[in-house]
């Protein structure tokens, strides 16, 4: 069983945020939404809010879309194609794929890819509303822990390396780059040293 993240990792981009921009195109009226959610972001950007919350205020322009299954189906039409050649190469039927982003946004890729099990944000496609925490950091453990119990990944990959709960239970794991598979350990290496020089400039 291997895990993967979704976006930059499997995907060229944030679905997310693609979808915001497609659905702007769709249903121009979204930017309705734009001065709370701007205001939201500046509180997350202090602080006084969490992640999840300010993904929430983000998402209240669903309450605007309409049909948004429709639009998904549409938007996934267009962008199924960046889905990148190498997790086209090594995909299985027993793959995880554990994502912040919406699962009901996901599902769609997910059954066209005939991944086995998709693990995401549980996000209310009308309200934006979620059902429980974003899905990102050490909530992607608990949540694969919520599934599979103690099982492990053979391999794991990854964009970021705030999916370290997840690569630490598997055998290997891969930061993607692009369409560059990099090594974790040689990466968050490399990565340590950056940061270290970045100090000592300061």
């Amino acid at each position: 069983m291997n895990g993967f993240d979704f976006d930059n990792t499997i995907y060229k981009g944030d679905s997310s945020f693609d979808f915001y921009f497609y659905c702007l195109r769709k249903r121009p009226k979204i930017l309705l939404s734009l001065p709370y959610q701007s205001f939201s972001f500046l509180l997350y950007a202090l602080r006084l809010i969490n992640k999840t919350q300010f993904k929430e205020c983000f998402y209240t322009y669903f309450k605007r879309l309409g049909d948004t299954d429709a639009l998904a189906e549409g938007f996934w039409d267009k962008k199924f194609c960046r889905i990148k050649s190498f997790y086209l190469d090594l995909r299985c039927d027993d793959d995880v794929i554990i994502s912040a982003s919406p699962e009901f946004l996901l599902r769609i890729p997910c059954e066209k890819l005939g991944v086995g099990c998709l693990i995401a944000s549980e996000v209310d496609k009308s309200t934006g509303k979620y059902a429980g925490l974003n899905c990102h950091g050490r909530e992607k453990l608990r949540r694969f822990r919520e599934k599979y119990g103690s099982e492990r990944f053979e391999r794991f990959y990854s964009d970021s390396l705030s999916d370290f709960p997840l690569a630490e239970i598997a055998e290997r794991s891969f930061i993607v780059k692009g369409s560059d598979i990099i090594d974790w350990q040689e990466y968050a290496a490399k990565h340590a040293k950056q940061a270290k020089r970045s100090k000592r400039k300061r």
